[in-house]
């Protein structure tokens, strides 16, 4: 079975089953995902599929952090959830611990010394993460480490 079949299959359990908010996430997600296929018009592999709900778990994100400075607490509840939703089909992240080893490693291969090296390690560590690390968190680390 390939993602977009089982997202399929997770939407229509979910509508049988009266979860409304998970029924709408993963329809507006499988929308996303058919707009990439009939864009690149090609089936989508499953790191496509990655791509497209990254993305749309971004988009979650910001809009949670807009509304809660807003002090729009309902709306930003609503994001929540659908940012849990989307998580869901990601593998899983690194934790930060994790991303720090990573990014020290990378560091002494490197032979980086300051922030101007930051453009030179970045790619390497998000290459080596594979999709599992969290760029904003990276980038904070390697910062951090090499100012």
């Amino acid at each position: 079975m390939n993602f977009v079949e089982m997202i399929t299959k997770d939407m229509y359990s979910a509508m049988k089953s009266g979860e409304k908010e998970k029924a709408g996430t993963l329809r507006t997600l499988l929308a996303k995902l058919k707009d990439r296929q009939i864009s690149t018009r090609q089936e989508l592999s499953e790191n496509d599929c990655l791509k497209v709900i990254k993305t749309l778990v971004k988009q979650r994100k910001e809009a949670f952090e807009m509304y809660e400075k807003a002090d729009r607490q309902n709306l930003a509840d609503k994001e929540n959830a659908e940012l849990l939703i989307l998580e869901t089909y990601l593998p899983k992240m690194m934790t930060e611990p994790e991303i720090r080893l990573l990014v020290e490693s990378i560091i002494s291969e490197t032979a980086a010394q300051g922030a101007a090296d930051i453009g030179k390690v970045m790619p390497i560590v998000m290459q080596r993460g594979s999709g599992k690390v969290d760029g904003k968190k990276a980038n904070l680390i390697l910062r951090e480490l090499l100012e």
